[in-house]
């Protein structure tokens, strides 16, 4: 969510869409609601370019991708298309992590200063892996002001986070960490194995799988990038939520107003960083740096492969065993967010579903982004799902998401 936040609904801004878009993709019989759903949204929600993934026990029974991936141009939203994700990053670290964890390189239930013992400092040495990536350590905010250089350099943010001492007693209250989460999830993996994050994530997940993935950019990945857009306000969209979904709009509204208030620090980095921002993320020096909390780019088709890989096979491949996938979606914390101001639940490293967070059931586990995407994987259905966009939405609850996964639900009966 932006500082620009009016309160409303989000939709393109005038000019970004023009033409009708073509949609292209695949989708199974019975599952040409998704499709529906994809269409509509371009329709009457203000898409501007996407693409969605659904995988079934392993079978792809959706992909899709349409629209623009660039407005200045009229650049077209291709197969391989990527955008930025947001904090669908941090599901994808999730997976990471535990595929780590399966493998015996990290103990989720040691503490963090076991491997980086310069995190013991300020009393925190008792916090374990688990409570700092479900949002429990208290450092949502980075307390020392940093320029944007710093924060994207690899250590001094870390360094920072290290020697400060938490909002709250770690283990004791949650609050989300939008983006120090990043910093502090590479740097521990950095000391646990001696690896960059993003090389991790090309080696352990993106190449076993042929996924179109990165967190960090490489310069030479000739990627298809889209643009991101920023919305402008709907009234029609925002008169079209239930009531529910308007009082949390209106009350994220509130809160961001204030810069000073501890959202808007966690959501721009003390103004360094500002969250979501087109302008700010579309910079070639962010998107080239890993930050496990938000800087993934990627698109639907591979989301939806990479969940679909932790509940079934997928060609051949399952990243985790039902009992880490067990453990990782059991829940940690539940209840008032400190920093959000209103409920959230997550697992290790995970959201979970519920009122304020639909995905498909309580059996499902994932993440969305600031923006709009989603990415969840549910283990009765045994289903993955991907949705990547490049128009920044700013809504709390995602009417795009929304009517896609509702979409996928219907089809599956």
């Amino acid at each position: 969510m932006s500082a620009g936040t009016t309160g409303q609904a989000t939709a393109a801004p005038t000019g970004t869409t023009g033409a009708e878009p073509t949609i292209e993709g695949f989708t199974a019989p019975g599952f040409e609601a998704v499709r529906a759903a994809f269409e509509e949204n371009f329709a009457s929600r203000g898409e501007v370019g996407a693409s969605v993934g659904v995988v079934v026990d392993g079978r792809t029974v959706v992909d899709l991708w349409g629209g623009v991936a660039d407005p200045a141009t009229g650049r077209a939203w291709q197969r391989d298309t990527t955008t930025l994700v947001y904090s669908v990053t941090k599901g994808i670290s999730s997976v990471l992590l535990h595929v780590l964890a399966q493998r015996g390189t990290l103990d989720l239930d040691a503490p963090v200063a076991e491997y980086w013992p310069e995190f013991a400092q300020q009393g925190k040495g008792r916090v374990t892996v688990r409570q700092l990536v479900s949002h429990q350590v208290g450092l949502p905010a980075v307390d020392t002001r940093l320029s944007l250089e710093q924060l994207l350099d690899g250590h001094s943010v870390a360094e920072a986070l290290a020697a400060q001492p938490p909002l709250w007693e770690p283990g004791t209250a949650h609050g989300y960490h939008a983006l120090t989460f990043g910093w502090l999830v590479a740097e521990l993996v950095r000391r646990a194995t001696g690896r960059e994050f993003g090389e991790l994530v090309q080696e352990l997940l993106a190449e076993p799988l042929g996924l179109t993935l990165w967190v960090g950019l490489p310069s030479d990945a000739g990627a298809d990038v889209a643009t991101l857009v920023d919305g402008v306000p709907d009234p029609a969209l925002f008169a079209a939520m239930d009531p529910a979904a308007q009082e949390a709009m209106l009350k994220f509204r509130e809160i961001i107003a204030d810069p000073e208030s501890l959202f808007a620090r966690v959501l721009s980095t003390n103004g360094a960083l500002p969250t979501p921002d087109a302008a700010a993320w579309n910079d070639p020096r962010v998107r080239a740096t890993a930050l496990p909390a938000a800087s993934g780019i990627t698109n639907g088709r591979s989301l939806a492969r990479l969940y679909g890989a932790c509940v079934a096979e997928v060609d051949g491949i399952r990243l985790l065993d039902p009992d880490v996938v067990d453990r990782a979606r059991t829940e940690l914390v539940f209840g008032a967010d400190q920093v959000l101001m209103s409920p959230t639940r997550f697992g290790t490293g995970f959201m979970l579903h519920h009122d304020g967070m639909a995905m498909l059931s309580d059996a499902s586990f994932g993440h969305t982004g600031a923006g709009g995407a989603l990415a969840f994987a549910d283990v009765d259905a045994r289903v993955g799902f991907g949705y990547a966009q490049n128009l920044l939405g700013a809504n709390p609850v995602e009417l795009r998401s929304a009517a896609l996964v509702a979409a996928v639900r219907d089809s599956l009966g």
